[in-house]
């Protein structure tokens, strides 16, 4: 990841460095195993105690063996006693060790993720508490519609966002899993005793049938949520940017002491953070493609995944963690216009048409495809709220209906909500 959206903490998870360490524990926690099913000598595991990971030393290794399991490997092994190095990555093969250790890399990004989305949703729902009270013109193709509360328009976001995070939860409780089975995943060596033994130690479910890879369908399932999260995050940032517009000006995202919108229009607020928020849920939407092609593995596994993995993953869970915090920043420094919200809906009431529609319903025996007509004329035509009543009395001298205050605009609309 690029320094300007790297998170650090995510981008630890995903060194080389810790990737090898995560190698080292599931071996280890195997080896635990298999000293239980006593296929191995008791204490082997205690030998690999004080093993360290040297990265320069694997890639030397690895500059022959052109693989870099067998390269991690023979660097922890002669570390140790021959006679007992030879239990090392007993019975497993490279998979094994790689597609557990990456479930364990997934779910220490998902700690963190996890936790930032419940941030985020704690904040949407603190604003939009807030604006109960606030109302503002809703829109429908663009076009003024009926007023509406402002904290009905962020609820549907926070609902959106509340979904996927429970998409996310669930996906870390049934979806991680490990798989100890050996070549094409036919347990020739292991038994189901030592993966469920090594798998249970590592805080991971066991795969229903691994085909010598964990199925990528459920990295599939996990990049499907941050991408549907992309589409979440994007469709509140448009509507932040287009409330942020210069014609409409209802929302402004915060603005720093001494921020500078343009470098030579010193008048601008630019709505920068839903901007870049957008392109990062495009790059978010596109991992999906990727994560789907790489399901498609030949037999029981071949490696073609194995690049596009390396780098769409790390790349995926960073830029969900950042743009969560960004985002929560955000919608907590938003500054809502609530007097141009509310001055909106009292110089354009006359649009509001199914309010009159249906209390004229309610008030005469004209039908609704008679009714209809007649308030879409006056409003198309009338110049404001009072030339709009005219319009309508006028159409429909019969008609008690009284032109109500803002006041009881606010009661009507805000009445549900």
């Amino acid at each position: 990841m690029i320094p300007r959206y790297e998170k650090k903490e995510i981008s630890q998870i995903w060194t080389e460095e810790n990737k090898f360490k995560k190698f080292l524990q599931v071996e280890i926690e195997l080896l635990k195993a298999l000293e239980s099913e006593k296929m191995i000598p008791n204490k082997t595991s205690d030998a690999f105690d004080h093993v360290t990971i040297n990265l320069s030393r694997i890639h030397e290794i690895e500059k022959t063996t052109r693989h870099d399991v067998i390269a991690f490997c023979s660097s922890i092994t002669e570390q140790v006693d021959p006679n007992v190095s030879k239990y090392f990555h007993y019975g497993v093969t490279s998979s094994d060790i790689i597609d557990t250790a990456l479930s364990l890399q997934v779910r220490e990004s998902l700690d963190l993720i996890l936790l930032s989305f419940e941030k985020l949703l704690k904040t949407l729902k603190e604003k939009a508490n807030q604006h109960a009270n606030t109302l503002t013109i809703g829109r429908s193709h663009g076009m003024y519609a009926e007023p509406m509360s402002f904290s009905q328009k962020l609820m549907g976001h926070y609902f959106e966002f509340e979904r996927r995070y429970q998409d996310l939860k669930d996906f870390y409780h049934k979806e991680l899993t490990a798989q100890f089975s050996g070549a094409v995943g036919n347990y020739t060596i292991l038994t189901k005793d030592v993966e469920k033994k090594a798998a249970h130690a590592l805080g991971l479910k066991v795969e229903d049938c691994s085909t010598q890879v964990i199925p990528r369908d459920r990295l599939a399932k996990l990049i499907s949520i941050t991408a549907l999260y992309g589409a979440a995050l994007e469709r509140l940032c448009i509507e932040i940017r287009h409330l942020h517009r210069s014609d409409v000006g209802e929302i402004h995202e915060g603005f720093s002491k001494g921020q500078k919108g343009s470098s030579t229009m010193p008048h601008k607020k630019n709505p920068i953070s839903g901007e870049n928020l957008s392109g990062i849920a495009r790059i978010l939407r596109s991992h999906i493609h990727i994560a789907l092609e790489n399901t498609l593995l030949w037999h029981e596994r071949d490696i073609s995944h194995s690049s596009a993995e390396r780098m769409y993953l790390p790349d995926a869970m960073g830029l969900v963690l950042y743009s969560l915090e960004r985002l929560d920043s955000t919608i907590e420094n938003l500054v809502v216009h609530t007097d141009r919200m509310e001055e909106r809906v009292k110089e354009n009431f006359t649009y509001l048409s199914s309010f009159y529609l249906h209390k004229i319903i309610d008030q005469t025996d004209l039908s609704r495809e008679e009714i209809y007509p007649i308030v879409q004329k006056a409003s198309f035509g009338a110049k404001g709220a009072e030339d709009f009543h005219k319009m309508i009395k006028e159409a429909i001298p019969s008609l008690e209906l009284k032109l109500p205050t803002f006041e009881e605009i606010k009661k009507i609309f805000l009445a549900n909500h």
